[in-house]
């Protein structure tokens, strides 16, 4: 019997809400050109206290939400970023209770002071039950580098 099958319908139901919030996440930080992106939306999507962790630098930038928006959209205001999306490759979900843990493995590309950019890496997502239903309570990610392999399937083939 497949796992899907066999997990109560709470936990499918779980599952799909982490997904959609996950796709959410995604959604307000990618834009197409000539489009805005939606970075207040994130201000929604967290908890209060909420964290965005990028590590695919020296040291980590750790950020509450409020300044990972300040940020992004004083690059898109200053017309450095003109595209950009974020696509995910694949995810791994554990749930225990009221809170959820999804691994996804992702593919970032863009447009950067005019020259296109591509990147993979994993992005860690805290998600947390509250009464106003599943938020992030955290975020953290870092970018491939040579030699090192994503989750299995998330690997590119010579089929994309």
């Amino acid at each position: 019997m497949e796992a899907a099958a066999r997990m109560p319908m709470h936990d499918r139901q779980a599952r799909q809400q982490v997904g959609r919030l996950v796709q959410a996440f995604f959604d307000a930080v990618s834009f197409a050109p000539g489009r805005a992106p939606r970075y207040d939306a994130l201000h929604e999507l967290f908890v209060e206290q909420g964290l965005l962790v990028n590590n695919a630098g020296d040291a980590p930038e750790v950020m509450p939400v409020a300044a990972f928006v300040r940020s992004r959209q004083a690059s898109y205001d200053g017309g450095g970023v003109t595209r950009f999306e974020v696509v995910e490759l694949a995810d791994t979900t554990e749930l225990f209770g009221n809170v959820a843990h999804r691994a996804s493995a992702f593919v970032r590309r863009g447009l950067r002071d005019g020259q296109p950019f591509e990147l993979r890496g994993m992005i860690f997502l805290q998600c947390l039950r509250t009464p106003q239903g599943w938020k992030l309570a955290s975020v953290a990610w870092d970018d491939q580098r040579p030699g090192q392999g994503l989750a299995g399937h998330a690997e590119p083939t010579e089929f994309g």
